[in-house]
């Protein structure tokens, strides 16, 4: 697909963009209520946008150059960037969208340039996780790459039928598709193109968009948006991009002792906990005011203002705070909602104390009453919702499923909510072993003191109990050595949690990717890994009760025991294959740089598509790289065109990890060369089984060869 890209490098050493929310209740009060929140002499409004301090109106009016913004006439602007809005830590600025337009017979009638941006390295500026990437479009797909990660987000119409599209929502890719991006990055570009050039739907919608935006300030209008000619511009201006700002990249322990620190009096210094560092201030409560102008946060006097004054009679204002006190004569704490100032009575006080008491018993047996009545609804609340979730979760089927499998009983156990809250330390955050697409996985202790790993998912979607039910069962089933063993599920709560196998030595990328090397990770070691993946895989495609294809292979659901025996893991995305059938249909998922191309361009899952995945994960092994590689003029390389390539022009040496090269014999690498070449054919007809290649594997295992290697130095596989 022909595409352009535009470059918005944002250099905040020189500039900041910033954008303005549409309503004021969103902006921040801490450095905006008070007179004094510019610096003298300095300009405090452009148009309707007032700029606080430390951010200001032309050059020597802000704290420092990033903060700098100019003033044209009425509006804003940093180097032709319209500003909108400043808060006490987010900055807003003006969206841009990529668009593709066809018409009826296919005909790339209009591509817009998708926005790519880059935040300056040293400068404390990272676009907000309140940003989603949002694809819009009945046939358009969109990749947004990063600094070290990479998505994709797909939204289609199916039977290219109108009906089928929702207004508000973007969860189910029809017409509409939003992902969620980290916090804290730095730079991102997006690419969009069209499966089918947008025929068959271009009645309703001749064009897809794409853009990075806060997904907070985009309400999906349904066809609406689909035919909407003026999408562009209502974008531009409506959904703002986020950027997080901070003062300088120092931490608030490390900046309060330098002598430039920005917070002053009656102030507290806030970190802003994102990867680039950095802190903000904010007025101690009680406070307002400009908390990096002098005189700095001044004291709010609760008692002249009559929306804050609670107190009945006399209101003392102090720093910070308020008291209240009675007249002379009167008791009580003088306060509006509390007990208030009460009247001197001449009566004895001895009938008023016994009504007290009186008063005082009756109200705490009335309290005691409500409380066990409130515990008992509850708790029988709790038992009919956990019923609920259990039938609606497929308990009733899983149950009918094991009582019909011989020995299912042993095989499957239905864990209970309560005996999970207990193994997890009711899900403590200690307890977190990693995230994952589909879910948190936590470290769980039962009571036997085994150690599992308890998968909490994200979502379920009630139209696939049935088909999640019968995973359950057959991956419960699964008995091999190197793939994670499933023990069990529970159903009570409200989305289905998992009980895994637990592995103790991180994940096969870790160890790749250790700065310094894993020292164990010999060629031989390399090859074992490989050879034990493969079998687990060759296992799963034609030796499990029904063929199990993974779909998400890749080195980071490769585990590793405390002896180094990789295991296969995370079957979130996994799907069973029926006997009668070799491939299955499916929403495309997966991980960018490890996914199979004809599957990304057909929708037809096959076991081929993990063959392919496999042999990304076998480059990556062998050379030691990422599947996605930074270039040094800042462009992203995949792996495998890199490794092809190599491959085609006799330079695969030059590629492959040192120690590799070092430990392996000419023909055993080149073997291995043509092996993973052989996986990474674009068409999956055209690639082996994971049977033949986990028996290639077995006998590279065992390769040896007397030629030295291209280094001069004598081989020294391990047999």
């Amino acid at each position: 697909m022909q595409h352009k890209q535009i470059s918005l490098l944002f250099s905040f050493s020189m500039c900041v963009l910033i954008l303005r929310l549409a309503t004021a209740q969103n902006t921040s009060n801490t450095i905006t209520k008070a007179a004094n929140i510019t610096k003298p002499g300095c300009p405090r409004k452009c148009g309707n946008l007032t700029v606080p301090y430390p951010f200001g109106i032309g050059s020597g009016c802000a704290l420092d150059p990033v903060f700098e913004i100019q003033c044209t006439v009425t509006t804003p602007f940093i180097h032709d960037s319209e500003v909108y809005d400043i808060s006490d830590s987010e900055i807003r600025i003006r969206n841009y969208v990529g668009r593709s337009c066809y018409s009826s017979e296919g005909t790339l009638l209009l591509l817009d340039d998708s926005p790519l941006m880059e935040l300056g390295d040293t400068d404390p500026y990272s676009f907000s996780d309140l940003n989603k990437l949002t694809v819009v479009g009945c046939d358009d797909l969109s990749f947004l790459s990063g600094s070290n990660f990479a998505i994709g987000c797909g939204s289609f119409c199916t039977d290219n039928s109108s009906h089928a599209v929702i207004e508000g929502t973007c969860k189910d890719g029809v017409g509409c598709c939003q992902l969620e991006i980290r916090k804290g990055i730095k730079y991102f570009e997006t690419t969009i193109e069209s499966r089918n050039n947008h025929t068959g739907v271009s009645s309703f919608n001749p064009c897809g968009y794409v853009f990075l935006g806060e997904a907070s300030r985009f309400h999906f209008r349904g066809l609406k948006d689909l035919n909407d000619t003026n999408f562009v511009e209502r974008i531009k201006h409506n959904v703002p991009i986020v950027l997080d700002w901070t003062i300088g990249n120092l931490t608030c322990v490390q900046a309060q002792k330098r002598k430039e620190y920005a917070c002053l009096v009656n102030s507290q210094c806030v970190d802003s906990h994102t990867d680039i560092g950095g802190y903000r201030c904010r007025c101690n409560p009680g406070y307002e005011g400009n908390p990096y102008i002098r005189p700095g946060c001044q004291d709010i006097d609760e008692c002249a203002d009559s929306s804050t004054n609670m107190c009945e009679q006399n209101c003392i204002n102090t720093p910070g705070n308020f008291t209240c006190s009675c007249l002379k004569g009167y008791t009580g704490d003088g306060k509006k909602n509390g007990r208030g100032c009460i009247a001197p009575n001449s009566n004895s006080e001895f009938p008023w104390i016994k009504f007290s008491i009186g008063m005082g018993v009756s109200f705490i047996s009335l309290v005691v009453g409500a409380i066990l009545l409130y515990f008992c609804i509850k708790k029988r609340k709790l038992i009919k919702s956990r019923e609920k979730f259990f039938q609606q979760n497929g308990g009733l089927l899983l149950k009918q499923q094991i009582s019909s499998i011989k020995g299912g009983v042993e095989a499957t156990k239905i864990f209970t909510v309560d005996e999970l809250k207990k193994a997890t330390n009711n899900y403590a955050s200690d307890r977190i072993l990693g995230h994952g697409g589909n879910g948190i996985v936590y470290k769980g202790i039962l009571p036997d003191k085994s150690i599992v790993a308890i998968k909490k998912s994200k979502y379920v979607d009630e139209n696939q109990v049935e088909q999640f039910i019968n995973e359950v069962i057959i991956l419960t089933q699964v008995n091999h050595r190197n793939v994670v063993r499933l023990f069990g599920c529970c159903l009570e709560a409200e989305v289905p949690l998992l009980v895994y196998e637990y592995v103790s030595h991180g994940t096969l990328f870790e160890h790749i990717h250790n700065q310094n090397g894993a020292p164990w990770l010999s060629l031989q070691n390399r090859l074992r890994i490989a050879s034990e993946t493969a079998s687990s895989l060759a296992y799963l495609h034609s030796s499990a009760s029904m063929p199990i294809i993974h779909r998400d292979v890749k080195s980071t659901n490769i585990l590793l025991d405390d002896v180094y025996t990789a295991k296969v893991a995370d079957f979130g995305a996994s799907r069973l294959v029926p006997l009668e059938q070799t491939h299955v249909a499916t929403l495309v998922q997966g991980t960018l740089g490890y996914l199979d191309p004809e599957y990304l361009h057909t929708g037809q899952l096959t076991d081929r598509s993990d063959v392919y995945s496999f042999g990304v994960v076998l480059a990556e092994l062998l050379t030691g790289m990422k599947p996605i590689l930074r270039g040094t003029s800042d462009e992203d390389k995949c792996l495998v065109e890199y490794f092809v390539s190599s491959m085609k022009n006799n330079s695969l040496f030059q590629i492959l990890d040192d120690r590799v090269v070092r430990e392996g014999g000419i023909e055993q690498l080149q073997e291995i060369g043509e092996l993973i070449k052989s996986c990474l054919h674009l068409h999956g007809e055209d690639r082996p089984t994971m049977k033949e290649v986990s028996m290639e594997l077995e006998s590279l295992r065992k390769f040896t060869s007397p030629w030295t290697n291209a280094d001069g130095h004598e081989d020294q596989n391990e047999v």
